[in-house]
């Protein structure tokens, strides 16, 4: 087993990924003094994805990257960045917020050839749907590893939490850009089948003239 690591334990409704970026509005007390404490020692702390009664055990550090705004009474907007997977081996409280003594995990390289063949049909399938759903280009992903590719797509807002979690988990770049890419292409094609009820519906002559 790998060394473990202490890191305070930030709970939200949120999936975060290595190399995305969280912006944050710290309020509550404990929070405050976690993020201070951080910033005065420059250390990560873990988000956990937190469902409204329980965590998960994978999560990511975030490293603070600014300070935004602090405000009189403590409150501080910030934005931090996602850096490594970990999973909780133990949960102590002897601080006003959760700390966790934290395994670091890494993703499983078995063949690169097929990494890079997935990455590339991965960066392709999201420039489609990136530019199908919002009407934006993007920038050419095949410029980056495919771990990277993984994560971005993985961390697209239309995936669930319950589906960004479960790429979050995955150990390996191959099974996460299998999996994010054909979940991708089932998003495409409700958004295509979505867009044709809407024009059908509203190119029905009955319905714009008859009085409903």
């Amino acid at each position: 087993m790998k060394p473990l690591h202490k890191i305070p334990l930030f709970p939200l409704g949120v999936v975060l990924f290595p190399g995305m970026p969280l912006p944050l509005h710290i309020f509550e007390e404990r929070y405050k003094a976690m993020i201070a404490e951080c910033l005065e020692q420059q250390s990560v702390f873990g988000v956990v994805y937190y469902t409204g009664e329980n965590f998960y055990k994978i999560g990511c550090t975030a490293r603070i990257r600014d300070v935004l705004k602090r405000f009189d009474d403590g409150r501080m907007n910030i934005v931090t960045e996602g850096c490594d997977r970990f999973s909780i081996h133990r949960v102590t409280n002897d601080k006003p917020y959760l700390q966790g003594e934290v395994e670091y995990i890494d993703d499983i390289s078995d063949n690169i050839v097929e990494e890079t063949e997935l990455s590339r049909a991965a960066a392709q399938t999201f420039k489609d749907a990136v530019k199908l759903i919002n009407k934006e280009d993007v920038p050419d992903l095949n410029l980056l590893d495919a771990k990277r590719i993984s994560y971005i797509i993985a961390s697209s807002a239309g995936f669930s939490l319950n589906e960004r979690q479960a790429f979050l988990e995955m150990n390996s770049t191959a099974e996460r850009l299998r999996k994010a890419t054909s979940a991708l292409r089932r998003l495409m094609e409700r958004h295509k089948m979505t867009s044709d009820i809407e024009s059908i519906i509203s190119g029905n002559g009955y319905l714009h003239n008859s009085k409903l």
